[in-house]
């Protein structure tokens, strides 16, 4: 696990780091099941006060590794740990399924999570930094909803997230084209919490000034402002249930070999 996701716990802190930095921290199966197991460890740790997920090297997370888009074009499937025998419907971890997991684990822990942001989050990436609590980004940070460039939809728990963040135009106008924005445009949005030059440094300290808090009530208040957003499981079932039904159609597939073969898509009508 500690070659996808490194922990190192320092008074009550977690400092969660994705690796590996040369492949840009991006997702693939062995990450999946390390994010999901690295949340499932943090639920049980003792003393924990706080979280601090951050990608080492030049990125935070580029999203979907290549070689399951290789695999997609090839064959089909999901790109995730299981391929296509995964039935995305499946609600393996509470409301959510097992690649859902992977963001909604963040925030269901029971402690604040930071994500400190630089190079890019896309994609899968992306969705996980919703999953924290809170994201401080790196002046240079760049941030897209990039499914849809590989004939898909956003199916990691990002949409009831963003749907408590983002206006609905906003929200729409990223989803369909999956452009590429700066931090302060995510500032504006809404998606960004801080941005600083150096996001970790300033993640560890928020999250040491969090561990001078009264530890139950932290753990009340996020319980208290969870509750506050609609419920979350027909939202998540909702994005396991389109993007089965995507992955792997002609369109999808289509989608995936144009862009690796860098010419322009040639979609099938609806």
């Amino acid at each position: 696990m500690e070659d996808r996701v490194k922990v190192t716990m320092s008074e009550g802190v977690a400092d969660v780091r994705l690796v590996p930095a040369d492949k840009m921290n991006a997702l693939d199966a062995a990450m999946f099941e390390a994010l999901v197991a690295t949340c499932g460890r943090l639920a049980h740790e003792k003393g924990l006060r706080a979280v601090v997920l951050s990608g080492e090297g030049r990125a935070f997370c580029a999203g979907l590794d290549m070689g399951r888009f290789a695999a997609m074009k090839d064959n089909g499937g999901n790109g995730v740990a299981g391929g296509e025998s995964r039935d995305l419907t499946a609600r393996t971890h509470g409301l959510a399924n097992f690649p859902q997991a992977a963001v909604w684990g963040w925030r269901q822990l029971p402690v604040p999570v930071i994500a400190a942001i630089q190079g890019v989050a896309f994609g899968g990436g992306f969705q996980l930094a919703l999953g924290a609590d809170m994201r401080f980004l790196h002046p240079e940070a760049r941030m897209s909803i990039m499914e849809i460039k590989w004939g898909l939809i956003p199916d990691m728990a990002g949409t009831p997230i963003l749907a408590s963040l983002v206006r609905d135009d906003i929200l729409r106008e990223l989803t369909y084209t999956g452009r590429i924005f700066s931090a302060q445009e995510a500032l504006s949005y809404g998606l960004a919490t801080r941005i600083c030059d150096d996001p970790h440094t300033v993640a560890m300290a928020v999250a040491r000034e969090i561990t001078g808090r009264s530890p139950h009530a932290i753990r009340a208040a996020k319980r208290m402002l969870n509750n506050l957003s609609v419920d979350p499981g027909p939202a998540l079932l909702a994005e396991s249930v389109e993007q089965q039904q995507l992955i792997g159609a002609p369109n999808q597939t289509e989608a995936v070999r144009a862009n690796l073969e860098k010419r322009a898509p040639r979609f099938a009508d609806v």
